[in-house]
């Protein structure tokens, strides 16, 4: 019991920078486990396929909900390897930085401005698997669905702690600017709304297609 009141009064710090530090590492490193455990399972169907392009994986759901019918198209392998072994690579770093930041080490400010940049570059690539999947192929993947929501939760968290922390390099204004946003918790509100339009996206264009 002691140490569940622990675990609590952890993120029950006084000081409220402190405190939103800790839960925004906490974040980052549950967001980073979940898109790990996606890229591995993914990496493992991946070599599955190459094996068996037949094979019935597990989370082929149905015909919109197909992982293999994804797996399949020329975009789940851009650089001609499977996409998901770049999670394999880059989770491991942001896990890194989470438990470090949640252990009160502070990095330097341009190694967390290169992380943003190489975070947001993650960000990017898979909002446009998201939308290749969703406009393109015409099927979803459940593990490439969780690896989008993790990816964008977790740039939130990082974008968070960096202009809290002045370590994007921003103009004055911009950064007093950028400062107030996330004061005000607005990058919450903003994260919401951009799950939640992805989330009504998916069923506006799938319905009920994706239960049957």
């Amino acid at each position: 019991m002691s140490k569940v009141k622990d675990f609590i009064g952890y993120f029950k710090h006084d000081d409220k920078k402190i405190r939103d530090n800790r839960w925004i590492f906490a974040s980052m490193l549950v967001g980073a486990l979940l898109s790990l455990l996606a890229a591995f399972v993914l990496s493992v169907e991946a070599v599955e396929l190459a094996k068996n392009p037949n094979a019935e994986l597990s989370c082929s759901v149905n015909v919109v909900l197909n992982c293999a019918t994804v797996a399949k198209h020329p975009s789940a392998e851009l650089l001609g390897f499977p996409n998901s072994f770049f999670g394999l690579m880059a989770e491991p770093v942001v896990i890194t930085v989470a438990i470090a930041g949640l252990a009160g080490i502070a990095f330097p400010r341009r190694f967390m401005f290169w992380a943003q940049i190489g975070y947001t570059a993650g960000l990017a690539f898979a909002i446009y698997l998201f939308f290749t999947s969703m406009f393109v192929i015409g099927a979803l993947c459940p593990w490439c669905l969780l690896v989008t929501a993790s990816t964008i939760f977790v740039w939130f968290s990082i974008t968070r702690y960096n202009i809290r922390e002045n370590n994007l390099y921003l103009p004055k204004k911009a950064q007093k600017a950028a400062e107030k946003f996330v004061a005000k918790d607005y990058d919450k509100l903003v994260l919401g709304v951009t799950i939640a339009v992805l989330i009504a996206a998916i069923f506006i264009k799938y319905g009920d297609s994706l239960f049957l």
